[in-house]
């Protein structure tokens, strides 16, 4: 059994990098991980880095062209259309791959352990923002200067 995705475009393979990281994507890059670990063959395609993978499948070709991007990510079994426009947990994988899934299967849930010295503070940008941590991200001001004077990471 294969299974297939065709992603929307992103700036990395599994859209899991830069300072923005969507939770559903690191999710789901663990859930295909566990299906190859269950024997199934997962290719996984990135609209902005594989677009002959788009092109080149019939059926991937034509949900493009009806729906647009709308329709990514796709998710084929076996050629066929599985879903699209949403990425699926764990246990709908199982299903639709056969597989046994018990509550035991539960992604692993991280402990986080406090420690003298070590303090974080996460915010979330507002919509406005123009600050770029990595090289994933949107450029500021500084960093489009800097870019006529000297070479980029990407």
């Amino acid at each position: 059994m294969k299974v297939q995705i065709f992603d929307p475009p992103m700036c990395c393979s599994t859209g899991i990098c830069g300072p923005g990281v969507d939770p559903a994507l690191v999710s789901f890059t663990a859930d295909l991980d566990w299906l190859k670990r269950q024997g199934i063959e997962v290719e996984r395609y990135n609209l902005s880095q594989q677009t002959q993978a788009f092109i080149s499948n019939p059926t991937v070709a034509a949900a493009l062209k009806k729906d647009g991007n709308e329709c990514l990510p796709l998710i084929l079994v076996d050629g066929n259309i599985a879903s699209q426009g949403s990425y699926l947990s764990r246990e709908k994988l199982a299903k639709l791959t056969n597989i046994e899934f018990t509550e035991t299967e539960q992604k692993p849930q991280i402990k986080t352990e406090q420690k003298p010295g070590l303090k974080f503070t996460v915010q979330q940008a507002d919509e406005k923002s123009t600050i770029s941590t990595g090289c994933c991200s949107a450029p500021n001001e500084k960093e489009e200067s800097d870019k006529k004077s000297s070479s980029s990471c990407c």
